[in-house]
């Protein structure tokens, strides 16, 4: 516990430079006299680790001192080449990067954890775009993600509703979801989304911009992907549920509206069966939905909704009906010779 504390001190240092005994004791979740005791002892150790006295000072790494990653454990080595998707860096123009990086954390590593790469291939892929989609990398994808990593501004032309708008972007990240590449953004004070394939030019512009030091990206998307989820249900439709239907339901809409609708429905009726408000995208989307769970759904509202509703129900009965010999089924010509 102790020596991956001294490790972990280690690199923090190396890696920021100088720290304060209060910073490196919050990071590492100890008191700052077990800090000067971990650093006393890391000097006695061979590393040079110098204090700085005095009401600004602090813990640096003398002369330039680099530790070598022989402390990796297999899980962790497996776990480094796992947060590379090569897909991802591909698209981005990081390919032969992501390579070399990782072709010189395996040379730092210990002999017996030289396999990790390869153990990892074989044991974990990603593929991120959904079933039935084709992967498209976006044209102008390379030059998004490097304004992205050079923190430059990007002229940009943008299709929304078939034309094109002028925006002067300041790129702060990228995100990959299902398959789609989306840029995060501040235009004019404010963080919006952009989809990537969307850009009909893109120029960077060769002055930088400062980075919102308070921007989170996983936070920001999170947010906007619910916020956008919710934008989108804009319907109200009323439905009767059987228990499988219930238990369906998850699976053809919504999740999170389903999810709500279910945990605000009262007790089952005589039948079963429970009446659960659900927020749909449109009456059109509904309906496709809905016919996927049949007889376990019944529409109440709206009665348009449940026009359509039941006269497919009408239909499917009579193609099932011709389908096994019932009622109205046509006559097979080779049966009437």
């Amino acid at each position: 516990m102790r020596a991956a504390r001294l490790m972990r001190l280690v690199l923090l240092l190396q890696s920021r430079g100088s720290m304060t005994g209060g910073e490196l004791a919050r990071e590492l979740e100890v008191s700052e006299r077990t800090v000067s005791r971990d650093v006393l002892a890391l000097s006695e150790a061979g590393v040079p680790v110098y204090a700085d006295r005095g009401r600004t000072g602090g813990y640096r790494l003398v002369g330039g001192y680099r530790t070598r990653l022989t402390g990796l454990g297999r899980a962790e080595a497996a776990a480094l080449f796992l947060s590379g998707v090569p897909s991802a860096l591909a698209g981005m123009g990081l390919a032969d990067a992501g390579a070399a990086a990782r072709l010189k954390v395996a040379a730092a590593l210990l002999p017996e954890l030289r396999d990790a790469p390869e153990d990892t291939a074989q044991r974990f892929h990603l593929d991120a775009p959904g079933w039935w989609q084709e992967p498209v990398t976006p044209e102008l994808l390379p030059e998004v993600a490097e304004a992205v990593w050079d923190d430059r501004r990007l002229a940009a032309r943008y299709v929304r509703d078939g034309s094109e708008v002028a925006r002067e972007l300041e790129p702060h990240g990228l995100v990959l979801k299902a398959g789609v590449w989306y840029v995060a953004a501040r235009v004019t004070g404010q963080f919006r989304v952009y989809r990537v394939d969307r850009f009909a030019a893109v120029t960077a512009v060769p002055e930088r911009f400062v980075r919102d030091a308070d921007f989170d990206l996983p936070a920001f998307w999170a947010e906007r992907a619910a916020a956008f989820a919710r934008s989108i249900l804009r319907d109200r439709v009323v439905l009767r549920l059987s228990e499988a239907g219930a238990r369906w339901l998850p699976q053809v809409t919504d999740r999170a509206a389903a999810a709500e609708a279910l945990a605000a429905a009262g007790p089952p009726d005589a039948q079963g069966r429970v009446t659960v408000t659900l927020a749909v995208e449109s009456l059109e989307v509904a309906y496709a939905q809905l016919l996927g769970l049949g007889p376990e759904a019944e529409v109440r509202e709206p009665p348009e909704l449940r026009q359509r509703c039941a006269e497919a129900a009408e239909r499917s009965a009579a193609l099932y009906g011709r389908a096994s010999g019932g009622p109205g089924a046509e006559e097979d010509p080779a049966d009437a010779r």
